[in-house]
Parts: C-alpha cells; structure tokens; sequence
C-alpha cells in the first residue's frame, strides 16, 4: 500500500443511489472515492492496493461483505474497514469487530459518525505504511504491533466511553510513564494494563502481575522485592520479587491502595531510582521497569485521610485512565454477552447460536454491580445450563421482574420455537434470503427449515423461502427511504 497524498476510499454497495450519496459526502471532506457494485468486482480491480479504506455493505451479491473481510485477511491486505448495513445483528458485528473493522454502522446513520470512522480508518491506513516502511532490523515489533493496534483481542466494546479509554491506551503505551488505572472490581483493569504492555516497546518482555490484597502484610515485601536465604523463618532459599521477574518489561500492580504504610516508602524508591535490596541482602539491584498500577480507591481521598502517601500518590498518579463501570457502558453488552457465549460454548463442545432477543433486553437492563466479571460468570453459568442450542438464562437469577425469554415457563424447545414464530412474524413469514428469518436467527435456510419441521411450524405459502429479487422488490420502498436518511 502506498501513502496517497489524497487518500483514496473505496466503496462497495449494490446499491447504486447509496454509493452515489456516499460519493459525495466523502467528496465533499476532500476524499477521493471510488465505488464497486460487488466484492468480485473490486478484488478484479488493479488499484486495489492504493486504497486507504474500505466503506463495505455486509450483504453484497455472491462474496459478501463479511467473507470479503477474510479473504482479504487471507491475502495480507491491510486495509482499514468500515462495514455499513441496514439489517445489522449482533453476531454480525461480533464477527465484523473481531475480523479488526474500525467501525460497523447500522444504516441509517449519521453523516458526522461515517466521516470520524473514515478519519479514523485513513490514520490507520497511514500508520501502517510507516510501520512496514521500518527497517528490516524493526520489521518484526512492527508487525506485532500493528497486529496489537487494530485489536484488542482481550477487549470487548465499541461505546464511546470504552474507546476513549483505548484512545488513552494507545496515547501512553509507547511511553515510560507510570500509569494508574481506576475502576470498580470487575471492570477489566487487568485487559487494561495488558494492552499498555502488548502496544508498548516492551512487548517483548516480561509482564509480572501482582495483586496487592492478596498477599498477607507480612509476605508482601518479599513478593515486590525478594529475599536472601534464611533472610526470616522459613525463607529456605533465594526468592526473587516481581521487580526483577519483570526486569525490561512491565508489572501490574493490582489493588495498590492496600499496600501498607510502612512498605511505601520502599515502593516509592523503586519507582523513583529502579532499584532497591532484597530482603536480608545489603546488595543493592538495580531494574529497568514500567509500573502500571491500579486499584478500585479513591487514592486522592487516601491521601488526605493520612492512608496513602501523598508523595507516592503523585509518583503513580502520572497519567490516570478511569475505567468506566458496565452500567455507563450498556451499548457494549450485546457485544459482550456473544463473546462470552461463544467462548464458553467453544470451551464446553456446545452450539449455542440463538441469543433470545429478550435475554439481550433484560441482561442490559441490570445494573451488573460485579461488572464485567459479573457478566461473564453468569454467561459461563448459563451455557453451562443450555442443552439445546438457544442460550438458556434465567430472570430470577439476577432478581428481575420480567422474564429474558419468551417464555420462562416451558421446555427449551418451547422457548426455541416460540423465538422462531416470533422472527418469521417480524420477517412476514419470508426463510430464506438478505430479508429472511434465517440471517436474523444466524441460521442455515436448511437449518431453519428442518428445525420449522421439527416445531410442526407449517410451511404455508407465507413462510415459502422467496428469491432475492422477490425480496429486494418488496424491500424497495425500505432501502429507497435508507438511501434518504443516510446523510
């Protein structure tokens, strides 16, 4: 790929009245735009590899926008993507994000959120160039952190609260400074401090964790620092702390509030001078650490309490990241709550595919006090208790009044086949196809055929599988009232 001085963005829609609006809304922020009416069309294109980014309907004729993303992985294309769709699910854009598209957009949408997804996508773009214009001696961190850049892997979310904190991540990572990262037990500090360490110049090295309050007052400064042999009873052989495991790398300081008093003084040694003895040692060690510290207090309080020192407060206080709770960021459960689905179905050798549209409402209804955590056990739980293939969660569990599946009271089955009537109601009764019940259940035609024949759903001439020219015909007045709303 070769930097534009004009950045080139490539769209690919069969629809051509939206490619002629995107055109000029892209136009007319001074972007060059060239438009495909198909996948195959724009991978038989020469100037592919000029693209800065791709603006890309999900449901395209023959190759869709989704297998298009991964053929392109495949290829080692390194283009920035942007997925646009008016018939956008959950699983959809769970597959979108984890393939490492910058935005997915649900049409209709706001001209402001395409231009600072394109924006974001064009720096990208940029970012790479120079990172595979590096020295052959650097090529390969540059290719670890480019990977580490367009994902996340351990991070779930696309609210604006979740990336300002990854904005935040991206801005300290390649720096030393110490961070501090704030956020209720639960919230995913740990993922935080990760991705500092994944996206920083040390990725190579160490990353040592430590949790604070869980280690007794008394063994705490051994762990830190390490001990000589016969340094206190017990001390049977040398130990060496987290500061010099993590020696180049990075050490994680969970919980660092409840470090005690008289232990603090020698953190803040360290901290300031990278050094420090080990216990019953008069041999001073000298390291090369970053800290990432955190902790669910409120450290300034602390402070004016006489509970913290305020000198080490100032010494890990040097660039503050607050980690937002899973209540100010409700947006990211849906995305959270498949992920987990699919993790723990893969790990216990199930099929769950269904996430029952109740579940979804209800689950983001609750406050989720353990946050994050919180969620994920409770999804680990619920797969746990699934036999069939529509995840099975119950209301009562996290103290709701209404129920999270369509109905509470039957078999598995029941609720199953009560979420498919339901689906083939909202799609008038059409199978198969982009307007189709089975897209919206993420089903096979064949599957959802079989599994109506199995319910004893009838197949009446209402629920009869059309062709997409049926549907794109009956859909018309839809995609033309789109056309008008997206910009």
């Amino acid at each position: 790929m070769n930097e534009q001085k004009d950045p080139i963005i490539f769209v690919i829609d069969d629809d051509a009245s939206i490619c002629d609006s995107l055109r000029d809304l892209l136009g007319s922020a001074g972007l060059n735009v060239q438009t495909f009416a198909s996948a195959q069309e724009f991978l038989a294109s020469p100037s592919t590899d000029a693209a800065s980014c791709l603006v890309l309907d999900v449901q395209l004729p023959g190759i869709n926008g989704l297998d298009l993303q991964q053929e392109l992985t495949k290829l080692d294309a390194q283009i920035p993507i942007i997925f646009i769709t008016g018939h956008g699910d959950i699983p959809m854009s769970v597959r979108a994000m984890k393939g490492g598209a910058i935005e997915f957009l649900t049409k209709p949408f706001r001209d402001e959120d395409l231009l600072n997804a394109v924006e974001q996508a064009v720096n990208r773009s940029r970012q790479v160039v120079r990172l595979n214009n590096k020295p052959a001696h650097e090529e390969s961190y540059c290719k670890d952190k480019l990977r580490s850049e367009i994902s996340f892997s351990d991070i779930v979310g696309q609210s604006a609260a979740l990336r300002l904190v990854l904005k935040e991540v991206e801005t300290v990572a390649d720096t030393d400074s110490t961070v501090l990262i704030y956020g209720e037990t639960g919230t995913g500090k740990e993922s935080i401090a990760r991705a500092i360490h994944n996206l920083s110049l040390r990725h190579a090295k160490p990353f040592v964790k430590l949790n604070c309050a869980a280690i007794p007052t008394g063994l705490l400064e051994s762990e830190l620092f390490g001990h000589e042999k016969g340094a206190f009873t017990g001390a049977i052989a040398q130990h060496m702390g987290r500061f010099e495991l993590a020696h180049g790398g990075t050490l994680f300081l969970d919980e660092v509030g409840e470090i005690p008093l008289e232990l603090q003084p020698k953190l803040l040694r360290v901290l300031q001078e990278q050094e420090f003895e080990r216990l019953g040692s008069t041999r001073t060690t000298h390291v090369n650490v970053r800290i990432v510290a955190a902790t669910n207090r409120d450290l300034a309080q602390m402070t004016r309490g006489k509970q913290f020192r305020e000198d080490l407060y100032f010494r890990l206080n040097v660039f503050p990241i607050h980690l937002p709770p899973l209540r100010e960021r409700t947006g990211d459960i849906p995305l959270l709550v498949r992920h987990y689905v699919d993790k723990y179905s893969q790990r216990m050798n199930k099929r769950v595919e269904t996430i029952p549209p109740e579940a979804i409402a209800a689950l983001s209804k609750y406050a989720w006090p353990g946050n994050i955590r919180e969620l994920q056990n409770f999804i680990e739980r619920s797969v746990i208790l699934t036999s069939g293939n529509v995840l099975r969660v119950q209301a009562k569990e996290m103290q709701l009044d209404s129920p999270v599946a369509p109905s509470t009271g039957g078999t598995l089955e029941e609720i199953e086949r009560e979420h498919i009537l339901q689906v083939l109601s909202e799609t008038d009764g059409v199978i198969g196809g982009r307007f189709g019940a089975a897209l919206r259940l993420g089903l096979k035609r064949t599957t959802l055929l079989s599994k109506m024949q199995k319910f004893g759903i009838s197949a009446e001439r209402k629920y009869v599988a059309v062709s997409d020219e049926d549907q794109a015909a009956r859909a018309k007045p839809q995609r033309q009232k789109i056309t008008r709303n997206i910009l």
